[in-house]
């Protein structure tokens, strides 16, 4: 995997496709190959280039506070080493956080904007839930574990559990099978999900924006679809109506047909 420095790290990517620029931005302690599902789809009509953040994958994880401005700065500058001028912006949940923040702070950069499971602020419940995936985390001293039990059934449907526990096993083993982040980085880029505040700049945001939740996510529920789209002027939302917080997994093609159709609708 090719690698840059940026922002004072080491930050580790990977580009597949033809086409225009599309920056994916991973979810929370995930790296690259989170989104094999997208890509696979994306990149017949994108260059695909899809990161590692910091704390996470190969890239690199200092010590410090984290926040979701500051993942964001590390992707500016890192389409700025790679020489991205401008380009689609793609994030679930942690990586939404960082895109918006990004599309607020650097509208040049910012083509489209595509917002999975994203939430403006973080507020009790969602903070309630994040302590309790730090806590396991240390309790388990394996964050790939930690994920497999305690980020897992927040992310898919009870019906998915049932129906395709193959398929969750083979998702457990495709987690245990990427770069594991230590605990310690973990804490710190969760950290950055308990502090996100986004609230008072997503009015900045000028991209044409695509906001999505699955309607049976707890964690960032449709809860946060009004404040969302009332504070970014063109912005639609799609509800995908089988899912829980990961539709990227739940139901792929049923994720992928609308997601492409509007980054191709302002694409050109």
């Amino acid at each position: 995997m090719p690698s840059v420095q940026a922002n004072g790290i080491d930050i580790n990517y990977d580009v597949q496709g033809t086409g225009e620029p599309l920056v994916l931005i991973p979810y929370l302690a995930a790296d690259h190959a989170c989104y094999a599902f997208q890509v696979a789809e994306y990149a017949k009509h994108y260059t695909c280039f899809s990161v590692d953040l910091r704390g996470a994958g190969l890239s690199g994880k200092p010590e410090g506070t984290y926040t979701t401005e500051l993942l964001a700065d590390d992707i500016a500058a890192f389409m700025q080493a790679t020489a991205i001028e401008r380009a689609h912006v793609f994030g679930l949940s942690l990586g939404a956080a960082a895109g918006m923040w990004l599309a607020a702070k650097h509208p040049e950069r910012v083509k489209s904007l595509s917002l999975h499971s994203a939430w403006t602020a973080s507020d009790p419940f969602l903070r309630a839930v994040v302590e309790s995936w730090q806590t396991m985390a240390q309790a388990l001293a394996s964050v790939p574990e930690m994920i497999i039990q305690g980020i897992f059934p927040w992310c898919f449907t009870p019906e998915m559990y049932t129906a395709r526990p193959e398929y969750v096993d083979s998702l457990a083993e495709f987690v245990r099978g990427r770069p594991a982040a230590p605990v310690d980085a973990f804490i710190r880029q969760s950290g950055a999900v308990l502090a996100h505040d986004a609230t008072a700049v997503l009015g900045s945001i000028q991209a044409p924006t695509l906001i999505t939740f699955g309607r049976h996510d707890l964690v960032c529920s449709t809860r946060f679809a009004a404040p969302l789209s009332e504070a970014i002027g063109n912005s639609e939302v799609i509800v995908f109506e089988d899912c829980s917080h990961a539709p990227i997994y739940e139901n792929v093609e049923g994720f992928n047909r609308p997601t492409l159709d509007f980054l191709q609708r302002h694409s050109g």
